[in-house]
């Protein structure tokens, strides 16, 4: 296949996701959910949107033109997804297939449906990627390896795969810096960054650097639009224990009935907690991005920097944003 031909089977799927009928969407909905409790209507509506985001048109051949795609041998790229949230592991095999490269894939058990179903579509719209993809149960024939898990499995991800060429993803969270002078509008898209997806994902807030003495009460009655997010019975389940674990062990911390908030150096949160820490000047937060940048996915501010992510924005990546920062492209161009 030629890459133009691999692009515009891309760029027929972003059409066929943009004119789903309700009905369908309706039993893919429903499907997904009953492989995954944590996928429920909102969820997998927000990652169906951010599919038919990454899948623009001209944003893929903007995206495309920065690199120099020669035709090389094709190797097989050996791709653990992670199922966390919906439809999270489709990037890494958006770039396998651009690249000219085949796919063997071992899926989450989490994202099963929602994963097959894409791949079907895909493979509607080009039947050329029937031979350019297989999912498996056990990855044993491959060239290079993408794996995305947590911080124990990247260890057992290293020890059976260090000896190809490998992209291996750790665990990451995001944060947000508050300068106190938000807007109510900001603080809303805030409220996006963490609870979307339930908190799940990488690209998830799960802490928050404030002013001293930042005054909470504003946000909170703002994120009361939020709490729907209780409804699902994991989540709630999740707060429930928390709150306990908080209660009996005397930890101070703020409580809205669906979220809690405590101060905390740590990075990252459970879920229903979101870590704040009380800065006195930026130079105390550079130093904890320094610190952690190996663990940050995002940096959500008001302040205007390449390296900050807008209020509200950290859950619709374009094309060229990259897990962990690596050029996945870059990588499978290079093998």
């Amino acid at each position: 296949m030629k890459l133009e031909e691999r692009l515009n089977a891309f760029i027929k799927l972003n059409q066929v996701l943009s004119e789903l009928l309700a009905s369908e969407r309706a039993e893919i909905i429903t499907q997904a959910t009953n492989n995954n409790r944590w996928f429920d209507t909102s969820n997998i509506e927000q990652a169906l949107s951010g599919l038919i985001h990454l899948t623009d048109p001209v944003k893929m051949k903007t995206w495309l033109n920065g690199y120099d795609l020669k035709p090389s041998k094709q190797k097989i790229i050996g791709l653990i997804m992670a199922g966390n949230i919906p439809l999270v592991g489709f990037h890494d095999l958006i770039c396998v297939l651009l690249s000219g490269h085949k796919a063997a894939i071992k899926l989450s058990s989490q994202d099963l449906f929602l994963m097959q179903w894409i791949i079907r579509k895909l493979c509607e719209i080009e039947p050329a990627f029937i031979d350019q993809i297989d999912v498996c149960e056990q990855l044993k024939v491959m060239d290079a390896v993408i794996a995305t898990g947590s911080n124990n499995t990247a260890r057992y991800f290293d020890y059976y795969f260090g000896k190809y060429p490998h992209i291996i993803r750790k665990n990451r969270t995001s944060i947000a810096i508050l300068n106190g002078k938000e807007t109510d509008a900001e603080l809303m898209k805030l409220g996006k960054d963490v609870f979307t997806y339930f908190g799940l994902g990488c690209r998830n807030v799960s802490k928050i650097w404030v002013p001293q003495d930042y005054l909470f009460l504003n946000l909170l009655d703002l994120w009361a639009s939020f709490k729907k997010v209780a409804d699902n019975f994991k989540y709630h389940n999740n707060y429930e224990y928390n709150k306990s674990i908080y209660l009996v062990n005397g930890v101070t911390h703020l409580d809205t009935g669906f979220l809690l908030l405590t101060e905390s150096e740590a990075l990252t949160s459970p879920i229903s907690v979101l870590n704040y820490q009380q800065y006195q000047n930026l130079t105390e937060v550079d130093q904890y991005l320094t610190q952690n940048q190996d663990k940050i996915q995002c940096t959500v501010s008001s302040q205007s920097s390449k390296n900050f992510i807008p209020f509200g924005q950290t859950q619709v990546p374009e094309i060229s944003d990259y897990a962990d920062g690596m050029d996945v492209m870059q990588f499978l161009n290079t093998l």
